[in-house]
């Protein structure tokens, strides 16, 4: 049986607007959940004086071990529909969001936003938007729950359609193609099967709409960029970095540069889930053995690519940022740490370009002295040592970053251009 295209699918919105309950209710409609997990779960629930939360439940628990540092089944994130094999990229409080979005594996091809229909839009539900436009995806459902709340009426829904599309059209999102599906995670209503009490929506249900996405397709074309996330020195092999295949293809045999270092190195052996391969693809997270170089050469946030198109190092970058919660304003000469791939690097504002109107993306004002929270900004970065990074336009993967500062992902941004570091 050929393996399912597979996406990564992040389920955005505000907090209390029903994702964990999406989820759960995904996982049981494709029989990841069993009746027999859902039975143990409403046990659970009940002892906690929560019923009916059994399938928030189900996703709280996952965060509950996580937090406890208990390694769960990875399965209980992992889904199938008719055409796709999906992944969910859980984005429970906003901090974990951002950073999930934005470092390591993480990179959504598509985003589920859940808006409740007796709420509308609330503060999280146009930061996490915000964020996905700014972040570059491209395709989005927009998730209408709680249709119960408001006795399964047309009026309602539509009137909420409205609010939603007008809001996501400001941010650029092509909303005449969107789908907007009314459901109830809570009952289940039209989340995998059509709904009696609905019988006005002749549209798809919350799955099939999951089908309508497409794969974007693998940039096996372009040049090779690895961003290393971990390094291991194993005996008898020597020096194995780990990481994921962003673009081009990695094979064995092959000679690499590491950048910033510069060093060359021989590619020996490709491993993924242990089993030996000949190459490696976008979207394989590998283990490979390289030849020729010291373990202090290369470390977490090098990237790997290949010798006669090696990463760029920048000497600064030019970025369009959004400052999502800063406690006072930014002014030239801030140096907070950027989180680009898999590196972690403090950053400095070298200069503030233009302020941007976020909702028309118009210049509002030149070389603006301050920039705060709500603004979105083009500005000039100068990374405090040597990094690899690369335009978001030539290659996305490596041109995004979160920043944070005091515990906090205070901004994302995208890299417009970037000034190579003279050799």
């Amino acid at each position: 049986m050929a393996e399912k295209p597979h996406m990564n699918l992040i389920i955005i919105g505000h907090v209390d607007n029903g994702k964990s309950t999406t989820v759960g209710r995904l996982l049981y409609a494709t029989g990841v959940l069993t009746d027999r997990d859902m039975a143990r779960y409403k046990e659970l629930t009940a002892q906690y004086n929560r019923p009916t939360f059994e399938f928030a439940f189900v996703m709280d628990q996952l965060k509950e071990e996580r937090e406890r540092g208990i390694t769960i089944d990875i399965m209980h994130k992992e889904f199938q529909t008719p055409k796709y094999y999906f992944t969910i990229i859980d984005a429970p409080g906003h901090r974990d969001f951002v950073k999930n979005m934005i470092t390591g594996a993480s990179q959504a091809d598509a985003a589920v936003l859940v808006v409740a229909t007796d709420e509308g839009i609330k503060p999280q539900t146009r930061e996490h938007a915000i964020l996905a436009s700014v972040l570059g995806i491209k395709q989005m459902i927009v998730g209408i729950n709680k249709i119960d709340k408001v006795n399964y009426e047309q009026a309602k829904f539509d009137a909420l359609k409205k609010e939603v599309s007008d809001f996501l059209k400001t941010l650029g999102f092509k909303t005449d193609s969107m789908l907007f599906v009314p459901y109830s995670a809570l009952y289940g209503d039209n989340v995998s099967t059509k709904s009696d009490k609905m019988a006005w929506y002749t549209g798809m249900t919350l799955l099939e709409s999951l089908d309508s996405l497409t794969v974007p397709i693998k940039p096996t074309e372009k040049p090779l960029r690895l961003p290393v996330q971990d390094v291991f020195s194993i005996s008898g092999f020597g020096t194995v970095p780990v990481g994921r295949v962003e673009t081009g293809v990695l094979k064995v045999g092959e000679t690499v540069i590491v950048m910033p270092s510069g060093v060359k190195a021989e590619v020996k052996s490709i491993e993924m889930h242990h089993q030996a391969m000949q190459k490696a693809e976008p979207g394989d997270n590998i283990g490979f053995n390289i030849k020729g170089i010291d373990r202090k050469d290369i470390k977490r946030g090098d990237v790997i690519g290949p010798t006669n198109n090696p990463p760029t190092v920048a000497e600064d970058f030019t970025a369009q940022v959004i400052v999502l919660k800063h406690p006072n304003v930014i002014t030239k000469g801030y140096t907070p740490v950027f989180h680009i791939h898999t590196a972690q690097i403090a950053c400095t504002f070298a200069e503030l370009l233009e302020k941007k109107d976020p909702k028309t993306g118009a210049t509002l004002e030149k070389n603006p002295e301050t920039i705060k929270t709500g603004d979105i900004a083009i500005v000039k970065i100068k990374p405090t040592k040597p990094i690899a990074l690369e335009k978001f336009s030539e290659f996305p993967q490596l041109g995004r970053f979160a920043i944070r500062d005091m515990g906090e992902t205070i901004g994302a941004g995208v890299i417009l251009d970037v000034t190579p570091r003279k050799q």
